[in-house]
């Protein structure tokens, strides 16, 4: 049930006045909303939808990523290499068994967001907002009632929704999107998730960890295309033998379902016959209810709004932040983009600009992370690059665990300035943002060399990865000397 924080009971177009209305408490709004209050503006929120939080904690990123650790529990993956145990999907696992967790974080996170509202004094509508001018948002609440809100700025928090395709017939029962997979009713024996980006790596190796017979469907040539090919490669090996079976420069051609089985043709010519479908087709922002075409604000691809570095769009003070403007469509970025508008807004001076620098993780079974430059971002750059690399297995806390990972440093031959990170293995995501720091600060790989980390510690590979990129520089000092 939604929280017992109701909205205003104000009369019908009761007209009040704040210093900042944004609709959407997702991660961007709630963070815009916030920055605003604790410097002291009048704000309010509005919220459509049954919860806070938006997709990033309803339906996206934190359900996604919770489920992965309950699939990593149930099914003793970490525990294989320590022990050589062969796990498979147990016979009395249920939904509510795999499910509770996420259930249980979700709920949480729900209620750390309202605290944040309260001790803002935030003021929280439910219902549906529109935008009748650029000072002027109509919230037409759950009890029915229309309440005009004044304000000078508007910060547009909206998010998106998952992309239906028009010739998929999603009923939530045996063909998903990737909110409704939350809701599925029973555990599959074979599965089919059609798309090789975030959400359908994501779930496919989630679901395939657990022992589930998963297809992956994508039609390009590779996942995953924004990560470091190498990284890409070993990800898709290390799937493979958990038994994800992918299927590349493939195409749907045709879905249909029977009353417990779903019929999929391929360009290929092969026919799948599994138990439920997952189409992780990308998403499309949630505007329509906005009334942003009449305003006159300017619309992308999708329904993305247009806005400019300061996340405002084509009226000055409506602002728009998060999926609603498209990549990278990531929660930590989205929030910082919220701030940084509502900096921009209020002419506070405190945050500016958000970092050039975003790390960025996909967590998949390994879960992988990259910053900076990939080798193949150097290379249509012409941008020259080494390689420095080091090995989990090579590794005391690696070899503890039973780890498989890689960490890669691509740096500048002429100064060793560390131009990238890129990981795959165990807490990848949180062993990032050592190298995202190192590339903010300029620094180059012999840092890596001069710091002392704890052993055994996956961190260490950092000192290993850079002075193997040591090796391959002395070794292109001398080649470069010669010539």
């Amino acid at each position: 049930m939604r929280p017992e924080h109701k909205s205003k009971t104000w009369g019908e177009c009761v007209s009040i006045h704040y210093d900042l209305v944004v609709i959407g408490s997702g991660p961007a709004g709630e963070k815009g909303a916030a920055q605003a209050a604790y410097f002291g503006k009048k704000v309010a929120i509005i919220e459509r939808a049954q919860f806070l939080g938006g997709s990033g904690i309803n339906t996206g990123t934190v359900p996604s990523k919770t489920l992965r650790e309950t699939a990593l529990y149930f099914s003793g993956l970490l525990q294989r290499g320590l022990f050589g145990i062969d796990y498979s999907l147990k016979d009395n696992l249920t939904v509510n068994d795999f499910m509770h967790r996420e259930q249980v974080v979700v709920e949480r996170e729900r209620e750390i967001i309202q605290n944040n509202l309260d001790r803002h004094k935030i003021e929280l509508f439910w219902g549906e907002g529109s935008i009748k001018d650029a000072h002027t948002v109509r919230v037409h609440t759950h009890e029915g009632t229309d309440i005009d809100l004044k304000t000078d700025n508007i910060l547009i928090a909206t998010g998106s929704s998952p992309y239906h395709p028009p010739d998929i017939p999603f009923d939530e029962r045996l063909i998903f999107d990737s909110d409704s997979i939350l809701r599925m009713s029973f555990i599959p024996k074979k599965m089919v998730v059609v798309g090789g980006g975030v959400i359908g790596c994501e779930y496919a190796s989630v679901f395939a960890a657990i022992g589930v017979q998963v297809t992956l469907v994508e039609t390009r040539d590779r996942i995953l295309p924004f990560v470091d090919q190498e990284i890409a490669a070993r990800l898709i090996q290390q799937l493979g033998d958990i038994g994800l079976r992918f299927l590349l420069n493939e195409k749907m051609l045709k879905t249909e379902k029977t009353d417990d089985h779903v019929h999929l043709s391929l360009s290929s010519g092969e026919e799948l016959v599994v138990d439920c479908a997952l189409f992780a087709a990308g998403r499309q922002s949630n505007i329509s209810s906005l009334g942003l075409e009449a305003l006159g604000i300017e619309l992308g691809k999708r329904g993305l709004i247009v806005v400019n570095e300061k996340y405002q769009t084509t009226i000055p003070n409506i602002y728009a932040v998060g999926d609603v403007i498209g990549f990278p469509a990531l929660a930590s970025t989205s929030m910082e983009q919220g701030r940084v508008a509502m900096t921009h807004a209020f002419n506070l001076r405190y945050k500016e600009r958000v970092s050039p620098v975003l790390p960025l993780a996909v967590y998949t079974v390994p879960e992988i992370a990259m910053v900076g430059l990939s080798e193949e971002d150097c290379k249509a750059q012409n941008i020259p690059y080494l390689v420095g690399r080091a090995y989990s297995e090579y590794n005391a806390r690696g070899l503890i665990i039973g780890d498989k990972g890689m960490l890669k440093l691509i740096f500048s031959p002429t100064d060793k300035k560390l131009l990238g990170v890129h990981l795959i293995g165990e807490m990848a995501a949180e062993m990032v943002h050592l190298g995202a720091q190192v590339i903010v600060d300029k620094g180059n790989i012999d840092e890596f060399i001069y710091a002392v980390y704890n052993y055994p510690s996956l961190t260490d590979m950092y000192k290993y990865a850079a002075y193997d990129g040591l090796a391959q520089w002395n070794k292109w000092q001398q080649e470069n000397s010669q010539s």
